[in-house]
């Protein structure tokens, strides 16, 4: 057995422990972390890879840090309820650093992350993935006949049709895989919600009833429990959101050549001078409406008509290398004898005569005039 399929079976022992064996808060601060750092790698790779197969396993890892955050908030909620809402270093920074002075700013903010990440980016991705989906599905007989006619004409050998064959199978399978494991993205994002509220309904319980054998003040539930379940949802929103913008970023990808960042560079910033040059006056209008910041819409107006204007010397010295290029060609052709038809039979036999004369188009000129 290899390494690597030893490590994904103990990667899933070890999330399966998480949700039974309670964490120490050292251990808990280290997987929180981990789940970050997986979840910005997978946007990474989504961003640098240039065919969506080359990522085939995407819906599978999708399942499995699905399955490793919702443990760690089982975890998590085991900390904050029974060690009195101390959950580790991770949350505590996340829920002081965004709750500050004010609970109620740290719930909007924890929940616009969740419906953002719901409505928006999750829902659109699910539609995407099976509208892919089926359109690949039912353009799956085109291309094995299209593969078919190349390898009867002789254009591919029986190899690369194999491959070809292979790649079509595959690509309707990612996108079928897809089109389901969109589905635990938002089931993770409705559980986010059921945890959070039961970490604050199991926080009161216990802080001011004294469940836990000591009564606490409300002042002192939402310092302890509250911020803590903030912190704990909003960390765990977070790495969410990043896997949700991967799995939207996988599913809207096109193959191409090269990788996204080039693609976008290329495709949103070589258009045209004029767009760059009308972007930038719509700017400089738009600074002119009363109580709107000028120094700022001013700035970037004059950013974009200085990219118009480097692109316009970009567009210059390409029409002139273009215009060259034309004229070589134009030159080189002039430059060729003519070697059609009788006109080209005569050329030859009279250039074993004289050096002076060519027949050019029925009649015979000197070789410094052109026909």
């Amino acid at each position: 057995m290899k390494f690597s399929d030893v490590s994904v079976a103990v990667a899933v022992l070890v999330i399966v422990l998480l949700i039974i064996v309670p964490l120490p808060v050292v251990l808990m601060d280290f997987f929180l972390i981990l789940n970050i750092a997986g979840s910005l790698m997978i946007v990474l790779i989504t961003l640098y890879v240039k065919k969506t197969l080359d990522f085939s396993t995407y819906p599978t890892v999708l399942l499995i840090i699905t399955l490793f955050r919702m443990a760690l908030n089982i975890a998590a909620t085991r900390l904050i309820l029974g060690n009195s809402g101390d959950a580790g270093q991770v949350i505590k920074a996340f829920g002081t650093f965004v709750v500050g002075d004010n609970i109620v700013v740290g719930l909007v903010i924890f929940f616009i992350i969740v419906i953002m990440q719901f409505i928006v980016i999750t829902k659109g991705s699910e539609r995407v993935a099976e509208v892919s989906a089926r359109f690949t599905l039912d353009a799956m007989p085109g291309k094995q006949m299209a593969i078919d006619a190349d390898l009867s004409s002789g254009i591919i050998n029986e190899s690369q049709a194999k491959e070809r064959r292979q790649e079509v199978q595959e690509e309707a399978n990612f996108y079928g895989s897809m089109d389901g494991a969109s589905k635990f993205v938002k089931g993770d994002s409705i559980m986010g919600i059921i945890i959070t509220f039961i970490n604050i309904i199991g926080g009161i319980l216990i802080g001011l009833l004294g469940v836990g054998g000591q009564v606490m003040s409300f002042e002192e539930v939402v310092r302890v429990y509250i911020v803590a379940t903030i912190g704990n949802g909003i960390c765990s929103q977070i790495s969410a959101l990043l896997v949700s913008t991967a799995t939207g970023i996988i599913v809207t990808r096109s193959s191409t050549k090269e990788g996204f960042g080039r693609d976008v560079m290329r495709q949103m910033f070589n258009q045209k001078t004029l767009v760059f040059y009308v972007l930038a006056g719509m700017l400089a209008v738009l600074s002119f409406i009363p109580g709107l910041p000028t120094i700022p819409i001013l700035l970037i107006a004059a950013s974009v008509a200085l990219w118009g204007y480097y692109r316009s010397k970009d567009e210059k010295k390409i029409q002139e290398e273009q215009i060259q290029d034309t004229a070589e060609t134009v030159a080189a052709e002039k430059r060729k004898p003519e070697s059609d038809g009788f006109c080209g039979v005569l050329n030859l036999l009279l250039s074993r005569w004289s050096s002076d004369t060519v027949c050019c188009r029925w009649w015979t000129l000197p070789r410094a005039e052109t026909c």
